[in-house]
């Protein structure tokens, strides 16, 4: 015996606590080949007991044995297991799934065991051949006739050749004539060798059938055996009985077929979603542009192969406004502290250094002054020159050489005079000595990049100059500031790096950009912040799409579960859906801030020329990425909802609804 059942009792919870009970021990058995028709009044447990031997319902007493096995016994993935492979159910309302083909209703249950397309596309063809419908493959359900849909969910049942099909009334939507073929069908189904047990009302089905069992009252009461049906060979006997679950790749066509059917709300979904991510990966990009602009624009002023040292004095903000402060005005005070010799020999250590150079500069204070003529120009910063200044940053003339000087653009302004070779005299103020020197200015200093440093009195003379000035004034001269020279721009942040370990200073203009962009990226974070409150409304957005989904699936579900389907499986179907919504919704959104970009640049370029966008690969990757796991949570409150829809309940409430619309008809 294939089948048998035990003294099976199944009980429901009704109003007040009390159980009704539908079947009241039901001991019976079944053997391969034979046609089976259960019949009785509505209620009377027909339904019931079919749900139970199809494994849909695993809650009752007593045993339903399969080849010698208890399916009351079976965990969650057993059952499902069992479904699959020992049962095909037909059901009277069809249960076909509306947004796909003939061909894809039948290979559904082939999909959900990850086989190959063309194995399952080829098997489904053999089936659907047998059953007359070749020529329909490609057609939708409501394209079919009553008659061919009961044809395909016939196909669909025996597509992964199982033992027993299961038919719960599969002639009770039909006309005569139409019910005569399906049962033509169903009988040579039995004669292949399958176990067919049919629930119906109709005293002709039970005719046709090899033993009819009569039901009542939850309990058999009379068992009539017809004429054998002649058992010939198997239907299928090439199906592999162990197959794999349904891979992430499947569950992703199933949701690209599913989603066709909402289209239209679907891209509207996405759309909304995209705003988001496009409003996320622009503030990004706006801040990577603005930084990348202050970068450029103080990295115009220096070498990018020097690297400014400054010693690290330890001293915190305050403490050196309190110094500062103390400083009598009119006196010019060191940037930073000067080095020692021994400074010099640990940073002289450093590799990939070509050339060191020791520098000065100062600045604060009214001291330094440029006299010519009857002009005298207080200078705001004096420096000794270095490898940092490139000839990019000379506006005319050339570096100075010795006794000659460097001076900005804003002195010769106020100078009012073409100053190059022309001899000013220099003061500055040194350890309260007054230090003068007549000076030929050699070039212009300034900047084409901004206009910023270009108001700013600045002087620059070389450092030996410097030294020999202060040793007249018997002044030992200590550099305050070191440049370290790199012949390649690969080795300039291990250098820096290395700068740090050691336990100095970067230069301050570096200290300023660092300063500036943990501003600006402080901005940045808050804006994207603020662009991505729209990404908390499209979870809920994408939330409620597919709860709605769920609801407007409930029939599907059961479906699928009542083929094999595991939890798993829906829960990854519905996740899939949420990935593709998340996907398209990142494309959509990255597609979108590019544009925007070249929008937005293209009127930077001509209100202020610069690009104030820059979008970098990694901008999109993150949008993209956020995007799917934004969809995918928000997707895994419905999936977990479908997954744990009760199969029966399913097909129950789509059998109401079909039973209603039927009447209405009627």
């Amino acid at each position: 015996m294939i089948l048998e059942l035990i003294d099976v009792k199944k009980e429901y919870k009704i109003e007040n606590g009390n159980n009704y009970k539908a079947l009241k021990g039901i001991n019976t058995s079944f053997d391969c080949g034979e046609l089976i028709s259960i019949i009785g009044e509505s209620g009377s447990g027909k339904s019931t007991l079919m749900n139970l031997i199809g494994g849909l319902d695993s809650n009752f007493t007593g045993s339903i044995k399969i080849d010698g096995k208890n399916i009351s016994e079976f965990n969650e993935i057993e059952l499902d297991k069992y479904r699959k492979n020992k049962i095909g159910f037909v059901f009277q309302s069809f249960n076909l799934i509306p947004h796909l083909s003939v061909l894809d209703n039948v290979t559904i249950a082939m999909t959900l065991s990850n086989i190959k397309k063309s194995d399952r596309y080829q098997r489904a063809k053999q089936i659907l051949k047998e059953v007359g419908l070749e020529s329909h493959i490609s057609k939708k359900p409501n394209q079919l006739s009553g008659g061919q849909k009961q044809r395909v969910a016939i196909a669909r049942a025996l597509i992964n050749d199982p033992d027993i099909i299961l038919a719960d009334e599969p002639t009770g939507s039909l006309d005569s004539q139409t019910s005569k073929q399906i049962l033509d069908i169903i009988k040579n189904i039995a004669s292949k060798g399958k176990l067919v047990i049919m629930v119906t009302h109709s005293e002709k089905v039970a005719q046709i059938s090899s033993r009819v069992i009569k039901i009542a009252d939850g309990k058999i009461v009379e068992e009539i055996r017809n004429s054998e049906i002649k058992s010939s060979s198997k239907y299928i006997d090439n199906i592999h009985k162990e197959k794999q679950n349904l891979s992430f790749v499947s569950a992703i066509k199933l949701a690209l077929n599913n989603m066709k059917e909402k289209a239209t709300r679907n891209i509207l979904v996405s759309l909304g979603a995209s705003i988001g991510i496009l409003s996320v990966i622009t503030m990004l990009s706006i801040g990577n542009g603005v930084e990348a602009y202050i970068t450029d624009t103080m990295n115009g002023f220096v070498n990018p192969l020097v690297i400014e040292v400054n010693k690290n004095n330890n001293k915190n903000q305050s403490e050196k406004k309190l110094e500062l402060s103390a400083i009598p005005e009119g006196i010019m005070t060191q940037v930073s502290d000067p080095f020692e010799e021994e400074d010099i020999q640990k940073i002289s250590t450093i590799n990939n250094v070509s050339n060191i150079e020791k520098g000065i500069s100062f600045q604060l204070g009214n001291t330094t002054k440029i006299n010519y003529k009857n002009e005298n120009i207080n200078i705001k910063i004096f420096s000794s020159i270095s490898s940092n200044i490139t000839t990019e940053n000379i506006l005319k003339g050339s570096f100075p050489k010795k006794n000659e000087i460097l001076i900005s653009a804003e002195v010769e302004k106020q100078l009012n005079e073409n100053m190059i070779g022309k001899t000013v005299n220099l003061e500055f103020i040194l350890e309260n000595k007054v230090i003068n020197a007549d000076v030929v200015v050699s070039g212009i200093y300034g900047s084409s990049t901004t206009e910023v440093m270009q108001n700013i009195t600045q002087s620059y003379i070389n450092y030996d100059d410097v030294k020999n000035l202060a040793s007249k004034k018997e002044i030992t001269l200590k550099p305050n500031k070191i440049y370290l020279s790199s012949n390649n721009d690969e080795y300039v942040v291990g250098i820096k790096e290395e700068v740090i370990n050691l336990g100095y200073e970067s230069s301050r203009q570096e200290q300023m950009i660092e300063m500036f962009t943990e501003m600006l990226n402080v901005i940045t974070y808050i804006l994207s912040a603020i662009a991505g409150i729209s990404l908390v409304v499209s979870a809920i957005m994408i939330l409620v799409v597919l709860y709605i989904s769920v609801v407007e699936r409930t029939n599907e579900i059961g479906v699928l579960k009542a083929i094999g389907a595991r939890r798993k499986d829906i829960k990854i179907i519905f996740v899939a859906e949420s990935f593709v919504i998340g996907l398209t919704s990142g494309l959509i959104g990255a597609i979108g801030a590019q544009l925007l970009m070249v929008i937005i640049n293209l009127l930077t370029i001509n209100l202020f020329d610069i690009s104030l966008v820059i979008m970098s690969s990694s901008y999109v990757l993150f949008g993209i990425v956020i995007s799917i796991v934004i969809s995918m949570v928000s997707g895994i409150f419905p999936a977990s909802k479908a997954a744990k829809l009760d199969p029966v309940e399913s097909l129950r409430r789509e059998w109401k609804i079909y039973t209603l619309i039927k009447m209405n008809i009627s």
